[in-house]
């Protein structure tokens, strides 16, 4: 499908949405309600250092994190925006210990799980942020989804319980199940990047007209890169393997492009950004740093299985190097941890060769 550079994203998901003519509009509007949302959050942002939004709040998030002022302003702006939007049944934030109900009366047939400010312990230092998003639809009244791998706004036959509130069994989906994901990054220019199963495209906000124009479409991650993304302050932390791993990349091997440079911001969606764009892997690990974090750090709702769907859809993998795809992870908790290693996908098959002691 041609998509001309300068298309706004509005007419973008439009578009989409006439490719399926049994489309209901749902998925359309909901993206288009996180978008204003997103609009929100972004000029809140650009404000930082000259408004009151640096700093912290005063309180303790779930994951036992201080919450930064930033991250509240995000946080309830999605909140409040979503949940009379219609759209959804039940939300759930990386911010708040359960699932997030939306107004009476407004329940719709999807569900929507939200960093609301991914990379916020950068925020005081003016380093790109941003928010990662996910949407499911919600599962029938026996609590199994028919869809599959279906990724398109398609009525069925079979109707959900619209009209009913929302359940964490409604949230607790595989990655393979969603129906759409993207995140806005909020840097040098306010991105946002997104799929709904149709390709990956990334659209930038003209602020002068408060419009997200078309402007990185059909994104491609490279299938070998020369870049890798990884925290080396835990490398004494690590398994024989990953050690062995990292190691490789850093040798001296012309022919086969080594070694790889290291680039690592601390903050996922801006380092998944440069990957996505420029090729790249990134790296979180299990390690054995702290016993609270057996499985890692990074939320599989809110960060892995989002993050995954794009980066399969742009032609790379996402694992989470103990056998595991990350898409195929069965969610058991809101705020279940996994490993990541995410990015182009030869360098992500090679690392899986590493790490499970193939090479």
């Amino acid at each position: 499908m041609y998509r001309p550079l300068g298309m706004t994203v509005s007419r973008h998901i439009m578009d989409l949405q006439r490719m399926h003519p049994e489309a209901t509009g749902d998925l359309s509007g909901l993206l288009n309600e996180l978008i204003v949302a997103a609009k929100t959050i972004s000029a809140e942002v650009n404000m930082a250092g000259l408004a009151d939004v640096l700093g912290m709040s005063g309180k303790t998030n779930i994951q036992g994190e201080e919450v930064q002022k930033l991250d509240e302003f995000a946080d309830n702006t999605i909140k409040r925006r979503m949940a009379r939007c219609g759209y959804l049944c039940v939300m759930t934030s990386e911010e708040e210990e359960d699932i997030i109900p939306v107004r009476e009366g407004y329940e719709g047939k999807y569900t929507l799980a939200f960093d609301p400010l991914d990379g916020s312990s950068n925020i005081d230092v003016n380093v790109s942020i941003g928010t990662i998003f996910s949407i499911h639809r919600r599962k029938s009244d026996d609590g199994k989804s028919p869809f599959g791998r279906r990724n398109t706004d398609i009525e069925e036959e079979w109707h959900p319980a619209e009209g009913k509130p929302g359940s964490a069994l409604d949230i607790l989906q595989k990655g393979c199940y969603q129906v759409a994901a993207g995140y806005i990054i909020y840097g040098s220019s306010t991105m946002l990047v997104f799929t709904t199963g149709e390709g990956v495209h990334g659209f930038t906000l003209d602020p002068s007209v408060g419009e997200f124009y078309l402007s990185h479409p059909e994104i491609r991650i490279p299938q070998r890169s020369k870049y890798f993304s990884v925290n080396e302050g835990n490398y004494s932390y690590w398994n024989d393997n990953m050690r062995r791993y990292i190691n490789y990349l850093k040798e001296q091997d012309k022919e086969n492009g080594r070694p790889y440079s290291s680039r690592y911001i601390g903050s996922l969606v801006a380092d998944f950004h440069r990957n996505l764009i420029t090729g790249g892997i990134f790296l979180y690990p299990k390690d054995n740093k702290d016993p609270a974090k057996p499985s890692g750090k990074l939320r599989l709702l809110y960060e892995a299985a989002p993050l995954a769907y794009i980066v399969e859809q742009a032609g790379g993998r996402a694992i989470t190097g103990d056998g595991r795809e990350i898409m195929e992870i069965e969610p058991e908790e809101l705020h279940q941890r996994v490993p990541l290693i995410i990015g182009s996908r030869y360098d992500i098959d090679e690392a899986e060769a590493f790490l499970d002691g193939r090479k």
